[in-house]
């Protein structure tokens, strides 16, 4: 077999028995169901899964190589901390563009972009003479890092056949899982031995060949759309998610530090450049021209599917964030110590995506969701009682509970909610999925630590110890997340399975 199979034009959106344009035939759907992907369909998913854990991986190493990058640049943290911002608003910004990119470009030309910049951005950051040349760098790599994940979800959507998406889709949550938290670890690793430019160098060989690869394998696997780009939608989009995701995490970090920029400002600008956003996606969708097609919103299993998401991503990050900073602050624990306490949940996550994607295949969403939403409740309840002197192993096993769920929410929404789409929606379902998550995860962070400092603030203000108030605040945000998160539950016997599943050819 050779890659000539990803030349189809929407192979999985026929349901005749003539042969696709590039020569793979897809009968009706009486024909045997193949059990396996096509070889040339095979490596291509692999390498797009290789490229996206790269890049993502490089998302979280600058977490720990901050602090030399500081020492050798002669910036303040606050300073410092636009490498994490920066790139974290590039992809806010970029993401709700990516269901233009790719029908624009194809499978392809996004792929070849993605990895471009993405090179480009490592190698910049890698020999940067100074912090803004650095920052630079970083927001080359966001651009790239940005296309990649509505680019992997659309094309499984497009050439894997219905009833094996779940499998597949489940190695999507070990990419999402798995890669945030290898990245400082991988980090700490490289900075002793070959400084914070090595974190850079190291990935740098690896995006090359990742790019030369996809000039070899990737071909692309839908019809190229030609619309124009509208650039008052891109303006907008620009506006609103950035000022969303810029004043979500100002929030948390007014909270923490104080000072600085009101967040109250770009996050009610970006509300308000939302709604634009929306209306003038709205009057573009009637030329088939939108930036991002909304009209995903019309199924009510996607509707649902965004909601219980952007509930588990904001639970998600903002326990990412948090329970480190008790462990260490509160409990006394070191950062290794801290790492390895919440590093078995995330790989456990991230493990066990693959096998939630082969039970979806066999159960569909409702049996894996409601027991997931249910276990990612009970893990958050757990950390709500958290005190300085609680054992690190019951730490550890509220948040291998919480990551189990997890791992039981995420694969299934994703398979359920594009299942239902159109074919020529995938990837704008994919860019709003994404950018959900963005959104939501910045939503996180703010209000689990804008609820700790709060309550911190008033119970050391009352005389309290400083770990107690600590642990005190953390826990009242643990025990509100967890609140939220209860209402998934009901949420998820709501999520139906797609009618397409089992059979071989895209969601209609």
């Amino acid at each position: 077999m050779t890659t000539e199979i990803l030349d189809t034009a929407d192979p999985l959106d026929d349901r005749t028995s003539r042969p696709t344009s590039g020569g793979a035939v897809v009968d009706a759907p009486v024909q045997a169901r193949p059990d396996k992907l096509a070889p040339g369909h095979f490596r291509a998913i692999a390498l797009l899964m290789a490229s996206a854990f790269t890049v993502i991986l490089n998302e979280t190493t600058m977490s720990v190589a901050l602090p030399p990058i500081m020492d050798e640049l002669g910036v303040t943290p606050t300073v410092g901390q636009w490498l994490t911002t920066a790139f974290l608003l590039t992809m806010a910004v970029v993401i709700p563009a990516t269901g233009f990119l790719i029908n624009r470009l194809g499978t392809r030309g996004a792929y070849l972009l993605a990895m471009s910049l993405f090179t480009v951005g490592t190698a910049l950051a890698m020999i940067a003479p100074g912090f803004g040349v650095l920052v630079t760098g970083r927001v080359v790599q966001a651009t790239g890092t940005a296309i990649m994940m509505p680019l992997l979800m659309t094309t499984i959507m497009t050439i894997v056949p219905a009833h094996m998406r779940g499998r597949v889709m489940g190695n999507v949550g070990l990419v999402i899982a798995a890669a945030p938290a290898l990245g400082p670890t991988l980090s700490g690793a490289i900075l002793e031995p070959l400084g914070w430019r090595g974190v850079f160098g190291v990935v740098l060989p690896i995006a090359v060949l990742a790019l030369v690869a996809g000039l070899l394998w990737i071909r692309d696997v839908n019809e190229k759309e030609h619309h124009t780009l509208d650039p008052l939608s891109l303006l907008l989009t620009l506006v609103a998610f950035g000022g969303l995701v810029w004043g979500l995490s100002g929030l948390g970090e007014g909270a923490h530090a104080g000072g600085g920029l009101n967040p109250w400002i770009p996050l009610g600008t970006g509300l308000v450049f939302l709604g634009l956003f929306i209306w003038r996606q709205i009057v573009r969708q009637r030329t088939e021209s939108a930036l991002l097609d909304l009209r995903t919103f019309l199924e009510s299993n996607f509707r649902v599917a965004i909601g219980i998401m952007a509930v588990a991503m904001l639970a998600m990050l903002g326990t990412l964030i948090v329970l480190p900073l008790v462990l260490q602050e509160a409990m006394g624990l070191s950062p290794l110590q801290s790492g390895l306490i919440v590093l078995p949940g995330a790989l456990a996550m991230g493990l066990l995506g693959p096998v939630v994607g082969r039970w979806y295949d066999r159960v569909g969403p409702r049996p894996i969701l409601v027991p997931g939403t249910v276990l990612v409740t009970l893990g958050i309840g757990m950390l709500a009682f958290l005190h300085p002197g609680i054992s690190p192993f019951y730490v550890l096993g509220a948040h291998v509970l919480l990551s189990l769920g997890l791992a039981a929410v995420f694969t299934p929404l994703f398979s359920a909610a594009l299942g239902v789409l159109k074919p020529h929606q995938y990837s704008h379902g994919s860019a709003t999925i994404n950018t959900v998550q963005q959104v939501a995860g910045a939503a996180g962070i703010a209000l689990f630590i804008a609820i700790m400092t709060l309550r911190s603030d008033t119970l050391t203000a009352a005389g309290e110890s400083a770990a107690d108030a600590l642990t005190s605040g953390a826990s009242l945000a643990f025990a509100i997340g967890a609140g939220v998160m209860a209402l998934t539950i009901a949420l998820a016997v709501l999520i139906k399975r797609p009618e397409t599943d089992g059979e071989f050819q895209g969601g209609h």
